[in-house]
C-alpha cells in the first residue's frame, strides 16, 4: 500500500529542539508502514499509489506524542473542580475504586479517540488503580488501543501504601508488595513487544513518592531492569509532595528517587514541575526525562515547569495531556500553545516558539519514550505517523506561517492521520470507531461509576 501526500507544506522536526528542515510545497510518501520519501515539490514520478492526497492548504506533520495520560479518568471528568492536587485525589480516589475492565475499556477508547481527533498516534498511559474486584482493568486499555488503532505504551502503574499505611489512596485499591511486582511482570510478559514499529509496549510505573512504599520503588525497578522496559512516576508535581518529602525522607523527591535507583535514560517522570538548579543538571546528565502537562498542571495550580531549563540540560522532554478528570478536553493538541504559553510566562516571549512547541509533542515526546529511531519526525525509513492538518478555513486564514496557524490559532481539522500506515482519522472522522456510539457508552460508564461511588 501506497499513499503519496503533495502540494504540502512539510514540518518534518528532523533536526534538534525547535529545528527542522520544512517544505512550503512538499511530498511525503508512505508505503505499507513507513516513510519511503519526503522533500520538496512534488512526489517522484512514476510511483504506483493507492492512495493520493492533494495536500494544497495542508501542513504535514509527524503524528504527536502523549508521554502521560491516565485513560480511565475519561469516566471522571468534571470533579473537583477547584481543588489542589492532594485535595483532588482524596475526592477522586474513592471513586475510583470503583472501575472495572468494562469502564476502563469504555473510557480508553474514549480517551484514545479524542487523542487520535487531535492529532496523536502514540499515547502513554499509566494505569496504577487496580481494584481487587476490578478485573483486567490493563488488558482492558491495551484492548481500546487496538480498536482505536493508535500505539500505547501502556504503563503499568502500582500502589502499595494506602491510608492505613500513610498514604492517599483507600486500602481497597493499593496492592501488597509482592502483588504489585508479580502484576506488573505479568503484564510485560502478556502486552510488551520490543520489535521496531511495535504497537504495544509495556512500562513499569509505581504511581508516586506518596502512595508507594520505598521497597516497591526499588524492586520495581529492578524488575523493570530485569526485563529491559522502561520506568515512569510522578514527580515533583507540587510543593505538598516536596514538603512531604522532606518531612518523611530528609530530601526532595528528585533526591529520593536518585537514591531509590530511579535516574537514567530508560526512566522518565510526569510533571517535574518543582525541580532545584542541582535536580535538572542531574536529569541532564542522566538523560531522566520528563512529560510536561502543562494544561493539567494549569488546572490544578501546581506550577510551571522548567521545559527550556530541562532541554538545555539535556534531559528527554515530551508533552502530556495527563488524565481528563484534571485536563477536560483530553486532547494533545492543546498542550502545544499551552506549552509555549507558560514557558513564556517563566521566561519571557523570547523563551519559546511555535515549532519548540511542535518539536516537544513529536521528536521530544519519541525522545521521552525511548523511540526516537521510530518516530517523532518524518524521514525515510520511519514509521508512518503523521497527521495532515486542513488549514483552509476561516480560523486560519492569513497566516502566512503554517506551523504557527497550527500551534498558535485553533486546531485545525485532520485531512488525514495515519499510524504506522494505517488510516485513524478521514476528513475530520475517527475511521475506527464510531464517534456517537463511542460517546453514549462513555456517558453510560460515567453515570454507573458515579452511582457506584
Amino acid at each position: 500500500m501506497r499513499t503519496v501526500i503533495e502540494n504540502a507544506a512539510v514540518a518534518t522536526v528532523d533536526g534538534a529542539e525547535g529545528a527542522g528542515t520544512e517544505y512550503r510545497y512538499g511530498h511525503v510518501v508512505v508505503k505499507d508502514d513507513v516513510i519511503e520519501a519526503v522533500g520538496d515539490g512534488p512526489a517522484p514520478p512514476g510511483l504506483d499509489a493507492q492512495r493520493y492526497v492533494d495536500g494544497t492548504g495542508c501542513l504535514v506533520t509527524p503524528g504527536f506524542v502523549n508521554t502521560h495520560h491516565h485513560l480511565y479518568q475519561w469516566a471522571t471528568r468534571g470533579y473537583a473542580q477547584d481543588a489542589t492536587l492532594f485535595e483532588w485525589l482524596t475526592t477522586l480516589y474513592p471513586v475510583w475504586a470503583g472501575i472495572d475492565e468494562t469502564t476502563v475499556h469504555t473510557a480508553a477508547v474514549a480517551g484514545l479517540t479524542r487523542l487520535a481527533r487531535t492529532g496523536c498516534t502514540t499515547a502513554a498511559d499509566h494505569h496504577y488503580v487496580i481494584p481487587r474486584n476490578g478485573g483486567d482493568v490493563f488488558g482492558a486499555t491495551v484492548e481500546a488501543a487496538r480498536t482505536v488503532g493508535i500505539r500505547l505504551h501502556g504503563v503499568r502503574g502500582s500502589m502499595d501504601r494506602g491510608e492505613s499505611q500513610g498514604g492517599l489512596p483507600p486500602d481497597s485499591i493499593v496492592e501488597t508488595l509482592d502483588g504489585a511486582l508479580t502484576g506488573t511482570a505479568e503484564a510485560i510478559d502478556r502486552f510488551h513487544d520490543p520489535s521496531p514499529g511495535s504497537f504495544v509496549r509495556v512500562a513499569v510505573g509505581p504511581c508516586s513518592p506518596f502512595t508507594v512504599s520505598e521497597d516497591l520503588m526499588r524492586k520495581a525497578a529492578e524488575l523493570a531492569r530485569d526485563k529491559g522496559v522502561r520506568l515512569h512516576t510522578h514527580l515533583a508535581e507540587t510543593l505538598d509532595e516536596e514538603r512531604q518529602c522532606l518531612d518523611e525522607f530528609g530530601c526532595t523527591p528528585a533526591e529520593l528517587a536518585d537514591r531509590l535507583g530511579w535516574l537514567g535514560e530508560d526512566v522518565w517522570f510526569a510533571h517535574g514541575i518543582h525541580f532545584s538548579d542541582d535536580a535538572v543538571a542531574r536529569l541532564g546528565a542522566t538523560g531522566t526525562g520528563v512529560a510536561h502537562c502543562p494544561t493539567s498542571n494549569s488546572r490544578l495550580g501546581a506550577g510551571i515547569a522548567r521545559v527550556q531549563d530541562l532541554v538545555h540540560a539535556g534531559a528527554p522532554v515530551g508533552l502530556g495531556a495527563d488524565g481528563a478528570a484534571s485536563n477536560e478536553d483530553g486532547g494533545l493538541g492543546i498542550e502545544l500553545r499551552q506549552a509555549v504559553y507558560l514557558a513564556r510566562q517563566r521566561n519571557g516571549p523570547h523563551s519559546a516558539t511555535v515549532r519548540d512547541g511542535l518539536w516537544l509533542a513529536t521528536r521530544g515526546g519519541a525522545r521521552c519514550l525511548g523511540r526516537e529511531a521510530e518516530i517523532g519526525s518524518l524521514e525515510v525509513g520511519k514509521q508512518a505517523d503523521l497527521a495532515v492538518w486542513r488549514l483552509t478555513g476561516m480560523n486560519h486564514a492569513g497566516i502566512a506561517d503554517p506551523v504557527a496557524a497550527l500551534v498558535f490559532g485553533a486546531l485545525p481539522p485532520l485531512a488525514l492521520l495515519l499510524a504506522g500506515g494505517n488510516v485513524v482519522v478521514e476528513d475530520d472522522e475517527c475511521r475506527t470507531v464510531s464517534e456517537p456510539d463511542v460517546a453514549s457508552a462513555l456517558g453510560v460508564a460515567s453515570r454507573m461509576l458515579a452511582e457506584r461511588a
